[in-house]
């Protein structure tokens, strides 16, 4: 067994004693003071073995993408690659929900008390309903809104609100949005990765994007959603950064990175990953006004209707300590939120951060700041170390915040995806991405999960 191996396993090893410290503390603690307010910490989940109709579709996809993955990903045309990614993605996120039944794992998952279905009769009047949002944010308020509602800028609703009024109301098409357009957001890590780091990695990296333990979240929660927004919204800034149709992907970049902030407060966030995507692509400016015009577009819309960001995140801090979020103990979710990560993004991705803490990042960082990026010598992996491990501070700074305590097997999807490219960096991928499949499954299957 070689150097790097053992070091990529005992990397691995760390993670799964972090995990099971997290389960047996976590477990102590609620059986103890019932302050965690989950059931099967550190996951918002119960233990429930099961199978369902989703099983054996999961595990064809699964021995597929094991089997197969690989050689198609270094194969396929680029276009066709992207178009395989999205479709698998779903199967593999479609089927995962399906363990659970097409009821549990997909109709009702969105019309629980706490989601967003929960109040698209009170958006008769959506400007109306807008300047009003904030009057119904804190617990006490006169008819207050659902968790969801309440923890979000009005944009997540709102979409479902749209989706209703075109006639693709109820939990169901919810459902289906959620996976449909979340399993989109591996085509655009993919398309990042290729235009920043290079399309060798990216092609390494497809495997472990659409074959990933985080499909049990992403379907069929609005994280997925929001995640694939997010993705989107860097991947046109890379392609703006790097000469592609800088205007348009520009705008395009800067519209998507506007709606991102509408739809999660905690998703501005994600500028360390655009900062990221800035410097390995370009050190030049024209695409910026662009950007800049497109971001200011969806704020400009919600502001003229009569949202107030600003007010509403200020009230949000205090909704959010008026309800579990102020009884659940920092001391145990500041870390225990890292072992619900390494469940999320599997071993593989853990094996691939180590690798990407080894590269040369400083030296890469420093080369690109005084020479550009595609200077002779440029390291391609240490390049896709950068742009991961900016989306891993990203996710440590809503850690250390204190506003993600809990249930972020899902509210960390849109960085979540970011971390899986590591799977690139790993030799011999077919190892790795059967021990993503087995923890997806054994997720699934002995878990009913939250979300």
């Amino acid at each position: 067994m070689n150097r790097d191996l053992l070091r990529d396993l005992y990397a691995v090893l760390a993670a799964a004693l972090l995990v099971a410290a997290a389960v047996l503390i976590g477990h102590r603690i609620e059986h103890r003071d019932g302050t965690l307010h989950v059931s099967w910490p550190p996951l918002y989940a119960h233990w429930e073995p099961h199978a369902g109709p989703g099983t054996a579709a999961a595990l064809v996809v699964a021995v597929a993408v094991v089997a197969y993955g690989p050689r198609l990903a270094a194969r396929l045309p680029w276009r066709a690659l992207l178009w395989a990614a999205w479709g698998t993605a779903m199967a593999w996120t479609f089927s995962l929900a399906l363990i659970d039944g097409w009821q549990r794992g997909i109709a009702r998952r969105l019309t629980t008390e706490y989601e967003y279905l929960q109040v698209i009769d009170r958006f008769h009047d959506i400007p109306g309903t807008l300047r009003d949002f904030t009057h119904h944010i804190l617990i006490h308020s006169p008819d207050h809104w659902p968790a969801h509602v309440a923890g979000h800028p009005p944009a997540a609703t709102v979409t479902f609100v749209l989706l209703d009024r075109i006639g693709l109301g109820g939990g169901a098409w919810a459902g289906v949005w959620c996976i449909v357009v979340g399993a989109a957001a591996p085509a655009a890590v993919l398309v990042a990765v290729r235009v920043l780091c290079g399309e060798a990695l990216a092609r390494r990296a497809a495997p472990f994007l659409v074959l990933a333990p985080a499909a049990v979240w992403m379907g069929t929660s609005a994280d997925g959603y929001f995640a694939a927004v997010a993705a989107w919204a860097v991947a046109f800034l890379a392609l703006a950064v790097t000469g592609h149709r800088p205007r348009s992907c520009g705008l395009a970049s800067g519209l998507l990175f506007g709606l991102t902030c509408y739809l999660s407060y905690g998703l501005t966030l994600f500028a360390p990953i655009a900062a990221a995507a800035l410097l390995l692509g370009s050190r030049r400016l024209r695409p910026l006004p662009y950007v800049v015009a497109g971001a200011a577009v969806v704020p400009l819309v919600f502001t003229l209707l009569g949202f107030d960001w600003w007010e509403a995140y200020r009230l949000l801090v205090t909704r959010y300590y008026e309800g579990a979020g102020g009884i659940r103990p920092y001391g145990y979710w500041v870390w225990a939120n890292l072992a619900c990560t390494v469940l999320v993004v599997g071993p593989a991705t853990v094996a691939g951060l180590r690798r990407a803490c080894a590269t040369p990042v400083l030296g890469e960082l420093r080369a690109v700041l005084r020479k550009g990026p595609r200077m002779p010598g440029s390291v391609p992996e240490a390049r896709l170390a950068l742009l991961v491990l900016a989306a891993l501070l990203a996710l440590l700074v809503a850690d250390l915040s204190g506003m993600s305590k809990a249930e972020t097997e899902r509210i960390w999807l849109p960085f979540a995806m970011w971390l899986l490219a590591a799977g690139a960096l790993l030799p011999r991928p077919r190892g790795w991405l059967a021990a993503q499949a087995v923890l997806a499954l054994l997720l699934n299957h002995l878990l009913l999960t939250g979300w």
